[in-house]
Formats: structure tokens, C-alpha cells, sequence
């Protein structure tokens, strides 16, 4: 094969030997339990106007079914030895897939923005010596560093990483625990149901995002591994860090309204990382230690997004599989600083724009490569072989990637119509029943990625 493309071949199953399965669980645990999780949880009371109960009952019932989506692209990694962008070349076609691999790239450098945004706030906090844009430069820096690392080193972060995060959650209950239970648990506006619904959508594509990056961290796990017991490792590691910090984020951003302090710290709902300092203000220098550990673990969720982004530059044509890896870390390190400076000023806006582009292009991306694998590849994965096809354009088992243009191009204009954003409002949307365009292009794109591809299919009588 040629050595252009050694960077995103798939792994051959005699390498593909880490018995270790238990590090799934870990690296996705430790990467949703920080504060980017617990600022995502605050959206509900900060942007939505939600109370706790509403919130917690959304969080509950979203992250429910939402950890189910990356845990099944997880068990891609160890089976097939291929980065997600590189797999998606089975139902996108090899042409097709250049565009998941586009919007990839970009709906993770954003991800990669309001994680530095979250982390550089928290560290900010820590001092009146330190600002906001002092921190994002600071985290920014670490991420490409653990990035620089590899691998191998993600993994053993991932594994570590989780630790100070986790304590600094419990010590924030045992200091603020008597006030949330004193404040009221519903807002003094009424919960409408497209404020619900919206806020669920934002909150699941906080989760779904992890879908195009998760098989990357397994392509040397055991392929031999049970797929249930893959599975299960990744779906309790995203299940048990998204629904507790995810819980209290919204309970303190929403008691936050009813105590003065804790409402300075949120500064009109634009500082996360003032809300968590001014929850640990009471308990003085060990607070600002633990604001510290929490800023300078953030890279457990960028550091991968990173790599990711490298990886599916790579798969976007031939001569970016030329350029070293650490080229594209920097150019997105870069990049993301100044942004995330700028976004800093207006987090939530900033925060649910990009998680709306994210939702809107994952959705259909998550129906055309779920109904490839289960409908037409019968969920074997002796269908992909042989897996040398995924650099053949014309090869018989690589689909030509018709149906799938089709398909997301098609769902285009029903995102437009169900869609609820500050510069666009769809008539379905207005309608009252809140932001549904992912919900419903996941739906279509499903039935008609069905159709489409079986005349695809027929067509070119693949394998």
C-alpha cells in the first residue's frame, strides 16, 4: 500500500491485539466527566430559561438514548481497524465520504473552540492575574501537546485524567448541596415544550459528536473482543460522566438565578468557569487548586477532537495524507485560540451555534452509515471485506456514493424547515414545536437512504 496513505490505513486484525477493553470505558468516562460537560448541562438554564426539574428530566431521558449512538461507532474500531471517516467511504462512496470528512473537520475544530472557551474561563477564575484569553492560550497549548503525544498517550490520559474532575464534582455538591435544595426546582416561567425539545437536541449532539471520532481510539484493540462487551464499556463510560455532570451543571446554573454570588460568577450567563469558582469560593485556597486540576484536564475531550481532526483532513483527498499530522494540530491550534478569544464573549451563543451545525449534518450522516451497516451489510463484519477497498473508487464492495449525496443533499431542505436558530426560524419550528431538524432528518434519511442505496446496489451489483 502506498506509504502516502500509512497514516489512515486501516489496522490489520493480527495488530490489532490490545486485550484491554476496559480502557474503552475509561477514555470515554473521562472524557465527558469535565467542566465542558458541566457547561453543557447549564445550557438548559442559561440559554433556555429551564428549571432544574425540567432540565434534569431532559438530561435523563436525552442521555438515555443519545450514549447508545457513539457506543455502536465504537465497536467499529476493533472490528474493522478503520478511522470513522475511512469506514464511512462503505456507504459514502469514495467521493462521497470527502464531504462527512469536511464537515467533520469543521464541526470538531468548533467543538474544539467551546472546550477551550469552557477551560480557559475556569482557569481565568483561578486569579485576577489571569483573564479569559490568557487561559484559552493556556489550554489550547496543552491539547496540541497531549496531541503531539499519540496515541498510546491519549489512551493513558484518558485513563488518569477523569480523577481530579470527578473529586472536584463532589466537593462542589458537599459546598453548594444545601443551597440547591433550598432553591425552587422549576423557573418562574413556565417550561414550553419547544424550549424542551431544543435544549434536548443541543444536549444530544453534545453526545452524537463523539460518533465520528470514537472507532479511532480502538483500531488496536482485539478484534477478536466480544462486540456486546465493546459496547457496553463505551455506553457506561459516556452513560455514567454525561448524566451526573450534565445534572449538575443545570442544577447550578439554575439555583444561580436565586443566589447573588453564584449569579456574579455566571456573569449574565457567559462565564461557566465563574460559576464553578464561585460555587468553591467558600473553601478558599483548595477551591482555586481544584479550578486549576479542572481547567488543565480539558484536553481529556480536545486532545482527541484534535487528533480526529487530523486524521479526517487526511481523508479528504490524497495530498493532505502527505503532510505530517503535527501540521494540522497546529494549524487548528491556531486557529482555535484567537476564535475561541472572540467566542469567549458570547460562550452560549457561540456554544449552541456550533453544536447546531454539528446536529445538522451528524444526524444524516448517523442514518445513511448506521442503515449501511445494519440493512445492507446485515451488521457483519465479514461484509466489509475486503477492507483494502476503502482506497478503490471502483472496487464492487465500496458504494459509489449516489444514494448517500442524494440522501443528505435531500434532507437539506427539511433541516431549513424545522430548524430554530437566532438569524433563521423554519415555519415548522415556529409552529411551536421547537428545534426538530435533527430528529427528522435522522428519520428521513434513514427511509430514503434505504431506497436509494438498494437501487445503488442493483445498479452496480455489488458484492
Amino acid at each position: 500500500m502506498n506509504n502516502v496513505n500509512c497514516r489512515i490505513n486501516p489496522v490489520p486484525e493480527n495488530q490489532r491485539t490490545d486485550t484491554r477493553l476496559y480502557q474503552v470505558f475509561f477514555a470515554w468516562f473521562a472524557a465527558n466527566a469535565n467542566v465542558l460537560t458541566f457547561g453543557a448541562g447549564s445550557v438548559g438554564p442559561a440559554a433556555f430559561g429551564l428549571g432544574m426539574k425540567e432540565s434534569f428530566l431532559t438530561i435523563i431521558v436525552t442521555d438515555l438514548i443519545a450514549c447508545i449512538f457513539p457506543s455502536m461507532f465504537t465497536v467499529f474500531g476493533p472490528k474493522l481497524g478503520t478511522r470513522a471517516m475511512v469506514q464511512s467511504r462503505f456507504s459514502w462512496g469514495y467521493y462521497g465520504a470527502v464531504l462527512p470528512s469536511i464537515f467533520n473537520v469543521l464541526s470538531m475544530q468548533g467543538y474544539l473552540i467551546i472546550n477551550c472557551i469552557i477551560g480557559g474561563q475556569t482557569l481565568a477564575s483561578v486569579s485576577s492575574h489571569l483573564n479569559a484569553a490568557t487561559g484559552i492560550v493556556i489550554t489550547g497549548l496543552i491539547s496540541l501537546a497531549v496531541t503531539f503525544c499519540g496515541y498510546q498517550t491519549l489512551h493513558w490520559y484518558e485513563m488518569l485524567s477523569w480523577v481530579p474532575n470527578v473529586i472536584t464534582f463532589v466537593i462542589m455538591l458537599g459546598v453548594g448541596g444545601k443551597t440547591l435544595v433550598s432553591v425552587p426546582t422549576s423557573a418562574a416561567v413556565p417550561a414550553t415544550a419547544a424550549s424542551i425539545i431544543t435544549f434536548g437536541s443541543a444536549l444530544a449532539v453534545t453526545i452524537l459528536a463523539w460518533c465520528p471520532i470514537v472507532p479511532d481510539y480502538g483500531i488496536f484493540h482485539d478484534a477478536k473482543g466480544s462486540s456486546m462487551r465493546i459496547f457496553i464499556y463505551a455506553y457506561l463510560g459516556f452513560f455514567f460522566a454525561s448524566v451526573p455532570v450534565h445534572l449538575i451543571g443545570a442544577a447550578f446554573t439554575a439555583a444561580a438565578a436565586y443566589v447573588p454570588a453564584w449569579g456574579a460568577g455566571l456573569n449574565s450567563a457567559t462565564n461557566v468557569g465563574g460559576l464553578v469558582a464561585a460555587v468553591l469560593q467558600p473553601i478558599g485556597g483548595f477551591g482555586k487548586f481544584l479550578l486549576v486540576l479542572l481547567a488543565l484536564t480539558t484536553p481529556s475531550a480536545s486532545a482527541p477532537t484534535m487528533y480526529t481532526v487530523c486524521t479526517s483532513f487526511m481523508t479528504i483527498a490524497p495530498v493532505f495524507a502527505r503532510v505530517p499530522r503535527f501540521v494540522f494540530a497546529i494549524v487548528s491550534t491556531a486557529i482555535l485560540i484567537p476564535v475561541g478569544i472572540v467566542g469567549a464573549t458570547r460562550f452560549y451563543a457561540t456554544f449552541t451555534q456550533v453544536l447546531s451545525f454539528i446536529g445538522y449534518w451528524i444526524a444524516p450522516f448517523l442514518g445513511i452509515v448506521l442503515t449501511e451497516h445494519f440493512l445492507f451489510r446485515c451488521a457483519s463484519w465479514k461484509a466489509y471485506s475486503p477492507i483494502e477497498a476503502w482506497n478503490d473508487p471502483r472496487h464492487p464492495n465500496l458504494a459509489r456514493g449516489y444514494a448517500a449525496i442524494f440522501t443528505f443533499g435531500s434532507s437539506i431542505g427539511l433541516i431549513v424547515v424545522c430548524m430554530s436558530q437566532v438569524w433563521w426560524t423554519g415555519p415548522v419550528a415556529r409552529a411551536g414545536t421547537g428545534d426538530i431538524a435533527m430528529i427528522v432528518s435522522f428519520v428521513y434519511s434513514v427511509v430514503v437512504f434505504s431506497i436509494t442505496r438498494a437501487l445503488e446496489r442493483k445498479r452496480w451489483r455489488e458484492v
